[in-house]
């Protein structure tokens, strides 16, 4: 049974997405399963660091765009996600194609959700594992 409490497609995460940060580097929204998000970074001038690796905090705004995104589409209507602590254990470097993040909820309560994600390599190999804690408060006007 999917997790998702408000409508959500891959054209409306992109769109959403369409300015800012995530526009910038190039991410784009995959696949949404019953109980996951899946979004691409691509390994490319905008995203490395001087010695050609996937930035580190790249992989960290990948992780927190899939789990903030995750959190507040399986929350009740009414509701939004904020950041509370991100952590990110940076596992294999990555020089060039894409870094592709997979998002799940570990824990999904009234007012904090945990959600972990993967990222892998082109070659299915895990580049960063991140846990990201969120509160869960009221949509502001």
């Amino acid at each position: 049974m999917p997790i998702w409490q408000k409508p959500v497609t891959l054209d409306l995460l992109n769109s959403r997405s369409a300015e800012g940060a995530v526009a910038a580097l190039g991410i784009e929204f995959t696949e949404i399963g019953d109980d996951f998000l899946r979004a691409r970074v691509p390994v490319d001038a905008r995203t490395v660091q001087p010695y050609g690796l996937l930035h580190g905090g790249v992989s960290v705004l990948l992780a927190e765009t899939l789990g903030s995104t995750g959190a507040y589409y399986a929350s009740p209507e009414g509701q939004r996600a904020v950041g509370l602590d991100s952590n990110a254990n940076h596992l294999r470097g990555a020089m060039g194609g894409w870094v592709t993040g997979t998002a799940r909820p570990v824990h999904r309560g009234r007012t904090t959700q945990v959600w972990q994600i993967e990222m892998t390599n082109d070659a299915g190999e895990l580049t960063c594992v991140s846990r990201l804690t969120m509160a869960m408060q009221p949509q502001r006007a």
